[in-house]
């Protein structure tokens, strides 16, 4: 008589915290606090990007829709949902000491299954050249592989983007190729270039 088949191991699948816990603990660097995003963080997020529209949006396609403080609201809670919905993990990245919201870093596109996310990320004009955003990432790349599970980080930018590709070098992400002709931003067709990290990679 046959013998049953072998059953099957269940895949280990991302672990998405739950928001309510980041509120009261969040995750923390040596100048910032990353806090999860929802809809109460639209009015400082649209500040942030009507202040910085030049700076953003040579780089990212969603900063010409982002034209309303209604379209900032509604941001704050799709992060929300997203979250709670195990598709995206969106921070805000906070001065440590103030509390002024310096931009965003998240973890996109989850895959579960593969587990797997993408990471993005973006500063105010007058937040940037000083660090903050390779130390917001790293933490937000540590959350990623200590805390949700994840295997494989990806993350890309356009070629001729050096202050992001300088942050990707520094949190050693590799290089594996280019995407050409990925992203429409504004007239110009950008190239990307694309890396990742494993949780396996030393």
């Amino acid at each position: 008589m046959p013998s049953a088949p072998a059953a099957q191991p269940t895949p280990q699948l991302l672990t998405i915290p739950a928001r309510g816990s980041f509120r009261r603990n969040p995750v923390e660097t040596a100048r910032t606090v990353l806090l999860p995003i929802d809809v109460n963080d639209g009015p400082e997020l649209w500040d942030a990007v009507e202040g910085s529209r030049w700076h953003l949006e040579r780089w990212l396609p969603w900063v010409p829709f982002n034209s309303t403080r209604d379209a900032s609201l509604r941001y704050g809670d799709a992060c929300a949902i997203d979250w709670d919905a195990g598709r995206a993990v969106r921070f805000a990245i906070r001065d440590k000491k103030t509390r002024e919201l310096f931009g965003v870093v998240g973890l996109d596109s989850c895959v579960h299954l593969h587990r797997s996310c993408e990471l993005g990320y973006w500063l105010r004009r007058e937040a940037t050249g000083r660090g903050l955003m390779t130390e917001a990432a790293r933490a937000a790349v540590d959350f990623a592989f200590s805390r949700m599970g994840v295997h494989r980080l990806r993350c890309a930018a356009a070629t001729d983007n050096v202050a992001s590709l300088r942050v990707i070098a520094r949190l050693e992400f590799r290089f594996e190729g280019i995407a050409r002709q990925a992203e429409l931003v504004g007239s110009r067709w950008l190239d990307h270039a694309l890396f990742a990290k494993l949780s396996t990679d030393e």
